[in-house]
């Protein structure tokens, strides 16, 4: 886009001045250059007919083989426990297939329209030197004037073929940026700028949540969490406990129903204004291509050095972080330093309390330490947590343990509800969880 649009504003005002030369200089040859215009008009008008929607293809084929490339890399010892190799390398070869199908196809678009072209250059020199040498022989028109006109019409080749290749350019630059352009675009929803907490207990009412219609994974879930109080959500896995989670923190909008932070509808707040008070970390993590300095500064721009350190210190990152050669300025992500996945984690815990919402959603945010580092960091990250609002989702039952309130989560419904001195006095589900985990 830098490039093109100066270029294709120099060769439309270069073209202008020819014509407009052409045109004072032998009248004549100025309609014989539209001789070949309804050709180039035709054929450029059946190429970018076809060209977007072709080129969004091929981009769109080359990122699927990129993608089943990468999965199939840094899976594959999980590929090959499974043996999926059969299965992925005809996965990979089909998408190559359809790529280099659409590879040719845009190739076969422009074969054609390049042809097109340089008849349009030949039917313009044609024409002037027939018309303009008509002009002359029957006297209204000079040697010179013919001379000149020939000499212009050929300069108008430039301009032509740049304006076209640089407009061919941004057919291809459009894919790009219509990716850039549909993240922004995407819709969120009706937000309220008006829409204010007042206050911090979060609550759900009679919620309803389903990825696809007619298919609901929460039914009718209801319960609060008063400030300052660690709620733990337990079950067996698909139980709907994650989704309860990104309700919670605004990630999700209820089909039916209302999950509100201090009486404000998360849904009809801000993102911005949402992310201030709540916030998500889950197993997903992902460290950025930059510094280390530059990924944690993401949750809070202005930081000083000090407060990036505590941050780390918090998380217990700070005795690798300060290992590092370049310290906060060692590069991270692809092309730098190859981070484990227990040191991504951490960095998003880092992220998190640099952030400072008052309500957190943990989503086994501890997933990938071994057992004991994970007890270590969580009674680290316990002391940042104190006066907050946590909502824990974890299959580790001491997370439970430690919680105030523990609600344990079957078939997209709440089943149990107490700490966890009652519910193992009730003798039920949560109960039955507890013994299997210390067997």
């Amino acid at each position: 886009m830098r490039e093109a649009v100066p270029q294709l504003a120099i060769g439309v005002l270069w073209t202008g001045l020819l014509l407009g030369a052409l045109t004072l200089t032998a009248p004549p040859l100025g309609l014989a250059v539209l001789v070949a215009l309804p050709v180039l008009v035709i054929g450029c008008r059946w190429y970018f007919r076809r060209a977007p929607s072709a080129y969004r293809s091929e981009a769109a084929g080359y990122a699927a083989v990129s993608a089943s490339l990468t999965e199939s890399v840094d899976a594959g010892r999980t590929i090959e426990a499974h043996r999926l190799g059969d299965r992925r390398i005809a996965q990979s070869e089909l998408r190559i297939r359809q790529w280099t199908a659409w590879e040719r196809y845009t190739l076969w678009l422009r074969s054609v329209l390049f042809p097109v072209i340089n008849v349009s250059y030949t039917l313009i020199t044609g024409s002037v030197l027939m018309i303009g040498g008509l002009c002359v022989m029957r006297g209204w028109m000079s040697i010179g004037e013919l001379t000149t006109g020939a000499l212009l019409s050929q300069m108008l080749v430039e301009p032509i073929g740049l304006i076209l290749r640089w407009y061919d350019e941004l057919q291809v630059a459009q894919v790009s940026l219509a990716r850039l352009v549909g993240v922004r675009e995407i819709e969120e929803g009706p937000a309220d700028e008006g829409v204010v907490p007042g206050g911090r207990e979060v609550r759900a009412d009679e919620v309803r949540f389903g990825y696809h219609e007619g298919s609901d994974v929460l039914h009718e879930v209801s319960m609060k969490v008063p400030p300052g109080t660690r709620l733990a959500l337990v079950g067996p896995s698909g139980a709907g406990k994650s989704t309860l989670g990104r309700l919670l923190a605004g990630i999700y909008s209820p089909r039916t129903g209302r999950v509100t932070l201090g009486g404000a509808e998360l849904t009809r707040m801000p993102t911005e204004r949402v992310r201030e008070h709540v916030a998500l970390v889950n197993q997903e993590h992902h460290v950025f291509v930059g510094s280390l300095r530059d990924n944690l500064l993401l949750a809070r721009a202005f930081a000083e050095d000090a407060e990036l350190w505590a941050a780390l210190g918090a998380v217990d990152a700070d005795g690798w972080a300060r290992a590092l050669d370049e310290g906060l300025d060692t590069e991270v992500g692809s092309g730098g330093l190859a981070l484990t996945p227990a040191q991504a984690q951490q960095i998003a815990l880092a992220r998190l309390v640099l952030a400072d919402p008052h309500t957190l959603v943990l989503d086994e945010a501890t997933s990938l330490l071994d057992p004991r580092a994970a007890r270590h960091l969580e009674r680290s990250l316990g002391r940042v947590l104190e006066g907050r609002t946590v909502v824990a989702i974890a299959h580790r039952l001491h997370t439970a343990h430690d919680a105030d309130v523990i609600a344990v989560v079957e078939s997209g419904r709440i089943t149990e509800l107490g700490s966890h001195d009652e519910l193992v006095g009730v003798d039920g589900a949560y109960a039955a969880l507890w013994r299997s985990w210390h067997q």
